[in-house]
């Protein structure tokens, strides 16, 4: 999700004692390898589809077996009140990081990821769009993860975070990113033994095909960060062609669920539509970027997009 700035510390404590405690007890088999191989880390998933060892971003959300031996870490997730989608601890093993990246994805259009350090050492550093912070345990904070960001781990332990994604509600956001108080004043969520946390989780937000008002607002939110990667004519002439395929893509989608619906029957129609867009931004993207973070717009239309218009069929 896009942010003012690269980094909100939400005005909290969490008893990062009793957190590491249950962190600590978990069993080796809790922790699986990252879903894209990246070498040194890893995860414990607490959240997922199904409340299965999955890393998908689409289905009913619920807790895994893990997140429920951890009842004080229910309880730090319920406190917030908001409806939590995919969530994890992500461990970085001594001496390495999270290379930089940008997150494209459909996933992150709307989501925030609420990060808590678990077990930390101030040597570690989070670094986001140029702006560098320590993330000290019992913190919580979020970020900008459209814009570009690492993390470094040069200690000689492991660092573990708690990270949980969420679109938030109008009081998390207000005191996420509102007037932050002076830090003697932030409260400190101590374990209450006699809390019966209630935990929101996501439904499957997946209709058979996205509705045109969904594909207008992805679209415009992605034509509004069109930029050439150079400054030649011929580079502006894509960039200005490709924005204007994607006003074009609109269009026919917002007609054909006029005809047919959002409930697939028309499956077939839209399939040829989407994957007319993808041949024509495949001719067109040399050198078209996201104004913000560089990255390549086809991609973004991929992810972000594309891969995302119909629903897996059962």
């Amino acid at each position: 999700m896009r942010l003012p700035r690269p980094f909100y510390q939400l005005p909290v404590l969490f008893d990062a004692a009793r957190l590491q405690a249950e962190v600590a007890a978990l069993p080796d088999e809790a922790w699986a390898a990252h879903p894209d191989g990246v070498s040194g880390n890893s995860a414990a998933r607490l959240i997922t589809v199904d409340g299965a060892e999955t890393d998908t971003h689409h289905g009913q959300m619920l807790p895994t077996r893990w997140l429920v031996a951890m009842p004080y870490m229910c309880q730090v997730l319920a406190g917030f009140g908001v409806v939590w989608s995919r969530s994890r601890l992500m461990r970085l093993a001594p001496g390495v990081g999270v290379p930089l990246h940008a997150d494209i994805n459909h996933h992150w259009h709307k989501r925030v990821r609420l990060h808590i350090p678990i077990f930390t050492r101030p040597e570690v550093r989070f670094h986001c769009d140029g702006e560098s912070v320590h993330m000290a345990a019992g913190d919580a904070w979020i970020f900008d993860n459209w814009r570009p960001h690492h993390v470094e781990n040069p200690a000689s332990a492991a660092r573990i975070h708690l990270v949980a994604d969420t679109a938030g509600t109008a009081a998390f956001w207000h005191f996420a990113c509102g007037q932050t108080p002076p830090r003697a004043q932030w409260p400190m969520v101590p374990w209450n033994p006699a809390a019966n946390p209630h935990l929101l989780t996501e439904c499957d937000q997946r209709a058979p095909v996205m509705p045109a008002a969904e594909v207008e607002l992805l679209v415009g939110d992605m034509r509004a960060e069109l930029s050439a990667a150079d400054d030649r004519a011929e580079t502006g002439m894509r960039a200005a062609r490709f924005g204007m395929m994607l006003e074009s893509f609109v269009q026919d989608w917002r007609q054909l669920c006029a005809l047919h619906g959002t409930d697939g029957r028309a499956r077939a129609e839209f399939a040829r539509l989407a994957d007319a867009v993808r041949a024509n931004a495949q001719a067109l993207a040399q050198g078209v970027v996201m104004r913000t973070n560089r990255a390549s717009a086809l991609l973004v239309l991929e992810k972000r997009v594309l891969d995302h218009l119909l629903a897996d069929q059962a």
